[in-house]
């Protein structure tokens, strides 16, 4: 009896619970057209990724990948961040149910009866008091749903930053395919600057030979040594790209990486997949960092109850319950229990228009937290927008600028035979070989920029998940 005494009213203050005074949530129209348009006019509706290896499908990239995953600092605070919000989310949502405590106590003591006035009583008066109770600390009864509001809003920044952590990991695989691109397109730079540098020492060379033999001017010895000193400049500048890429590689990883899987050059043939040309926007609400920000948006929402239900009482219950007795042999016989509860109600009177500013702190909040859900969505469609108009030229680009260079090749070539039969002039041949060293580079960084705009246009879509 005694029990139930004490929790009826904790038990049917929890019952009485879970009115929430928040609005009720509706998500904001999407600010954008319903569909992602490019040149090619396609509508498609792809669904997400399972994995980027689905993406990704080079073996040395994949390992390269895993290791970031694994190791990148970035990534490894994202997933404590979620961590800490989890906890504090279970923290708040604790505060929904009354807590239990126990507690046992043993008090003596010993007082003259002189002074205690006793009539009768000569000596001391010794006294022993032995108590076990269970108690119910001051539990707010959430009527007006006040505490359900706040873990409402807990539970979705915890939601927001596990979005947050999915942003993070899509972000750090396009990140490290980006660089491990980057890294093979300097080494294929590197590749032609040898290359031409090889060029440039042989014809210089052979017009130094001419001019000891009185066949060459000095003007073509000069303008020889000019070539060979910039390919040689060219070579050093490369090499040093290509170790601050390795090294840049090496932080996103999180630690060093093989050589054995780093690229010799860039190509995205066999080592990324294809993505659609055209997409139904509505995907792009799948986007982690658009689902971080509509959760954000649902806790803002989730705090205006909280705000409103400041304006209303607030109810809290107290209680005990447990045995008492002089002696402790006989603490649980019966007839030794003892129990107490106490409640107490508080209505705001005169705040000073605090909780009046509070609330409109709230929903000035929700409406910042809409904004930027907006602007979110605003940026993703133009993120894939902007992909899709680069993708839809690249390939031309591409194809016309591997035109060039076998084009520069052949006149190189022609030029140089000519050359030898005494038909062209050595500012012919040199002509040449400067035209066809910037066409190279430009197709590398050709190749680069096409590479590039896939990786962009997988984290546009919202990449995939391991």
């Amino acid at each position: 009896m005694m029990l139930r005494d004490i929790f009826a009213p904790a038990l049917l203050a929890v019952g009485l619970a879970g009115c929430s005074l928040a609005p009720a949530y509706h998500r904001p129209a999407t600010p954008t057209p319903a569909t992602v348009a490019n040149s090619y006019g396609a509508v498609e509706t792809p669904t997400r990724m399972a994995s980027w290896r689905a993406f990704f499908t080079d073996p040395r990239l994949q390992q390269v990948i895993e290791q970031a995953l694994a190791h990148n600092r970035d990534l490894a605070a994202a997933v404590a961040n979620v961590q800490i919000s989890r906890a504090e989310w279970l923290s708040q949502r604790a505060a929904l149910f009354p807590s239990l405590s126990g507690q046992a106590s043993a008090n003596g003591s010993q007082t003259p009866a002189s002074v205690l006035g006793l009539p009768g009583v000569s000596g001391s008066y010794t006294e022993r008091i032995y108590a076990a109770e269970l108690s119910v600390p001051a539990y707010e009864v959430d009527l007006f749903g006040r505490v359900r509001s706040r873990t409402k809003a807990a539970q979705e920044q915890y939601l927001a930053s596990a979005a947050a952590r999915d942003a993070a990991q899509i972000s750090l695989v396009g990140q490290v395919a980006q660089a491990w691109l980057t890294l093979g397109s300097d080494r294929s730079l590197l590749a032609v600057a040898k290359d031409t540098q090889d060029e440039t020492s042989a014809s210089l060379a052979l017009t130094q030979a001419k001019f000891d033999h009185g066949e060459a001017a000095q003007s073509d010895v000069d303008q020889a040594k000019g070539l060979a000193a910039q390919a040689s400049f060219n070579v050093a500048r490369y090499a040093t790209q290509v170790a601050q890429d390795k090294d840049a590689l090496d932080l996103l990883v999180g630690a060093p990486t093989s050589d054995a899987l780093l690229p010799a050059g860039v190509d995205s043939t066999g080592v990324m997949g294809q993505l659609p040309t055209g997409i139904v926007s509505a995907v792009l609400l799948d986007r982690p960092d658009v689902m971080e920000a509509e959760d954000q948006l649902k806790g803002a929402n989730a705090n205006i109850g909280a705000a409103r239900a400041a304006f209303f009482p607030d109810i809290m219950l107290t209680g005990t319950g447990g045995v008492t007795s002089t002696a402790l042999s006989s603490l649980f016989r019966p007839g030794s229990g003892e129990w107490s509860y106490a409640a107490q109600l508080t209505q705001p009177i005169f705040d000073a228009g605090k909780n009046r500013a509070g609330l409109l702190q709230a929903k000035a909040q929700r409406d910042l937290a809409q904004a930027n859900y907006e602007k979110a969505i605003q940026t993703a469609f133009r993120e894939v927008a902007d992909a899709l108009a680069q993708r839809a030229n690249i390939d031309a680009e591409l194809t016309a600028q591997q035109a060039q260079v076998d084009a520069d090749a052949d006149a190189a070539r022609l030029i140089k035979a000519e050359y030898a039969r005494g038909a062209a002039s050595e500012l012919d041949v040199f002509t040449a070989q400067s035209t066809l060293y910037a066409a190279e580079n430009t197709l590398v960084s050709t190749r680069l920029l096409q590479s590039s705009n896939l990786v962009a246009l997988y984290q546009a879509l919202g990449g995939g998940l391991s």
